[in-house]
């Protein structure tokens, strides 16, 4: 619609997270590095983070990162009882016939696991939205994964990336053991300012269109009222390009922006 007008091969600002265009914000990169970490040294690692600040993009990006040595496993639905959980884990693992009863799952696994050991492979299990686990049986199912290791060598590297409640349940007495396992940790928080105008204006040059078209005014707006949070800005600046295509407007100024989030009913961020 929009994109002849302003140059456009494509949209900016999509929903769908793509690592293809990962902006590395300081934020992201820190992010990135302790989850690349984690995977080298067969940690148990926790990202956590408010809804929108790009958790699922960087599930993606590391996925893109790993080496030949490493074999992502993704899991985006860990609704799962104990049991689910294993039979998920081990159709991922490549074993064609799932046993039903848990003895037998956990040496299928065993098995796959040793399997690609031999092999020079690590397993790397990402659980995304992992604050959605149902229980904490399934919880111990996940700690007891850690277990399975050859000498002072971990076999699989699990990864649980969810929101901040997930962080606060698991510091419940209860989760103790699960807490434990925990090697590496780090919480995935907004975007300032700076990174947030060099976010509008990597999409945008990504997309072949001018780096510059939201006015530093505008970009003042979209950070005040998004938040830093890379989905809202997505949100505010995809309205803001059809607003101004049917203004027929050459550049993005703040008036168009106030326009949009009153439009969108959003108030500034923290208050």
């Amino acid at each position: 619609m929009y994109e002849d007008l302003y140059g456009l091969r494509k949209k900016p600002f999509s929903k769908t997270p793509n690592p293809a265009v990962f902006y590395r914000s300081s934020i992201h990169e820190e992010a990135l590095a302790r989850l690349q970490f984690g995977a080298e040294e067969r940690e148990l690692t926790l990202l956590t983070g408010e809804i929108g600040t790009g958790k699922t993009l960087l599930s993606r990006a590391l996925i893109d990162t790993l080496g030949e040595k490493f074999r992502p496993l993704l899991l985006i639905n860990p609704r799962l009882t104990p049991n689910q959980f294993l039979r998920t884990l081990a159709l991922r693992m490549g074993i064609e016939h799932p046993a039903y009863h848990r003895t037998d799952l956990l040496e299928q696994v065993n098995e796959a696991l040793y399997g690609a050991y031999e092999e020079d492979v690590c397993p790397v299990v990402i659980i995304d939205e992992a604050q959605l686990i149902p229980s904490r049986a399934t919880f111990e199912e996940i700690r007891l994964l850690t277990n399975f290791q050859l000498d002072d060598l971990n076999l699989v590297t699990l990864i649980l990336i969810g929101q901040p409640e997930l962080r606060s349940r698991l510091k419940h007495q209860s989760y103790q053991a699960v807490r434990q396992r925990i090697g590496l940790q780090y919480h995935l928080g907004p975007m300032g300012r700076e990174d947030t105008g060099n976010y509008l204006s990597f999409r945008l040059e990504d997309a072949g269109g001018d780096p510059e078209l939201f006015s530093e005014d505008a970009v003042d707006i979209v950070y005040r009222y998004s938040g830093g949070l890379p989905r809202m800005i997505n949100n505010i600046c995809a309205n803001a390009l059809l607003l101004a295509f049917s203004r027929e407007s050459d550049r993005i100024g703040p008036d168009i922006i106030l326009d949009v989030v009153e439009d969108m009913g959003l108030e500034p961020a923290g208050g």
